[in-house]
């Protein structure tokens, strides 16, 4: 485990050296009253490049932890340039399996037997394979078809050093970039790493959520085998399906597309801001589809370890950002960003407040809030609409004006591949057009229920 944690802070030394050397360049020429040259920018691109297929490298060495966590760079891209989030794409499909046998060490563990001693049949082959474990088909003794997650041995001891090791760089990226929300993300991932090495709470949570759509014939879950189900191995019945992004194989099938990815944003919002109870990692490799006996969608949900609570406050916040958004109301939309709790104690709000409304004026403005009109937009526009417009003396103040609340790493998270799933489906549909009118009245029954109770 120590050399682990050396190899892991050998991998970061050396990118943040690169690092240090291209801003000592910048700052030299900054110092001389002149303005960095364009081979300059292009070396920095180079050494993002670079650094980008380095840390690639360096996380499929080393697994675990890292592989869970490129995963969630290639997604929240803002921490990174997109050199990196480009590289690490590669991480949410083809994560290498590991070797049966340390399948079979994980089932001596847990039941004292082998899996073939305790299943009719139990495929040596994985059919799917995760950071943190992988699954398997097998055949009940009474015929039923079931998948079982087995966790990899000894991965809460690897998760231990390889956080200890992330610690080490935030503390060191700290001295030269203040960013609040580094260590708030950091405790979310620690968090976030002992629930889904957790199978008994990941059944808990697929059997609620299974309860909170029960009315909802549409949208299915797989039913938990108690009988080889532990902390280690989850057994649950087998669901079948084509993955949610296989787009010509549901074309085949004469699936909707438009009706599937509707019913997927419907799901989600129905999840963040109804049951407040919501699944955290909606990639593509979670979601299967079936055709319904009439011909429509059914979308089967699987992988719970990440199922997440989210704060009253911050689903009431995120609501009146939404309405404000749809309905071109700054104040409002302004409002819910501080009930949200974004704004940090001791903030310039005056800075704060009009670099938030200056956002928010720029957010009216766009009309089309789907994927499709965000991958067809102009890069110098993508850009603009980023922009802080405050003067550069200002953007460090800004940056401490700004909290990160406890929660939204998973909302965020969530909310950022939901987006982009629902985009891989159907480009075109407006996620935001869809699920605001659709959850509304059924918050409203939601209130309107506690009250009464």
């Amino acid at each position: 485990m120590t050399l682990r944690l050396l190899r892991a802070l050998w991998l970061m030394g050396i990118m943040f050296s690169s690092y240090m050397l291209q801003f000592a360049l910048v700052r030299l020429f900054r110092r001389r009253g002149q303005k960095a040259p364009p081979w300059l920018k292009a070396r920095r691109e180079a050494v993002d490049g670079r650094n980008a297929r380095r840390l690639l490298r360096g996380m499929l060495r080393l697994r675990g932890v890292f592989i869970k966590l490129g995963q969630v760079l290639s997604i929240l891209g803002g921490f990174l340039p997109r050199a990196f989030t480009k590289e690490l794409e590669s991480l949410q499909d083809n994560v290498p399996p590991h070797p049966f046998r340390h399948v079979e060490r994980t089932f001596l563990v847990s039941f004292g037997k082998r899996p073939d001693e305790c299943f009719a049949t139990f495929e040596r082959e994985p059919i799917a394979a995760a950071s943190l474990g992988q699954v398997h088909a097998a055949t009940m003794t009474d015929g039923r078809k079931v998948a079982v997650k087995v966790l990899y041995p000894r991965i809460r001891d690897v998760i231990k050093v390889d956080m200890r090791a992330l610690e080490i760089a935030i503390v060191m990226l700290q001295r030269w970039f203040p960013r609040r929300n580094l260590e708030t993300v950091h405790r979310s991932l620690v968090d976030l790493l002992e629930r889904e090495t957790d199978y008994v709470h990941e059944a808990a949570c697929m059997e609620r959520m299974a309860k909170n759509f029960a009315d909802e014939k549409d949208i299915l879950f797989p039913s938990v085998v108690h009988e080889w189900t532990n902390r280690d191995i989850l057994t649950m019945s087998f669901m079948d399906g084509v993955k949610i992004t296989r787009v010509e194989e549901l074309d085949k099938l004469g699936i909707d597309r438009t009706r599937l990815a509707t019913r997927l944003v419907q799901s989600f919002y129905k999840q963040l801001f109804v049951d407040r109870f919501f699944h955290a990692d909606p990639h593509p490799g979670n979601f299967l589809v079936q055709k319904g006996p009439d011909g429509a969608p059914r979308i089967v949900v699987l992988d719970f370890g990440a199922i997440s609570e989210v704060a009253g406050e911050l689903v009431d916040g995120a609501l009146e950002v939404l309405q404000g958004i749809m309905t071109e109301d700054g104040a409002l939309a302004l409002r819910g960003f501080r009930r949200m709790g974004f704004v940090a104690e001791g903030a310039n709000e005056k800075l704060l407040e009009q670099t938030v409304m200056t956002y928010f004026r720029k957010l009216l403005k766009v009309k089309d809030h789907s994927a499709g009109a965000l991958m067809r937009a102009d890069r110098r526009e993508l850009e603009k609409l980023a922009n802080p417009e405050v003067e550069r003396d200002e953007l460090r103040e800004l940056m401490r004006s700004i909290a990160y609340p406890e929660g939204w790493f998973y909302v965020e998270r969530a909310s950022v591949i939901a987006f982009w799933l629902v985009g891989q489906i159907d480009p075109h549909l407006d996620t935001m057009s869809i699920g605001v009118p659709y959850v509304l009245p059924l918050v409203m029954a939601r209130q309107m229920k506690a009250a009464a109770g």
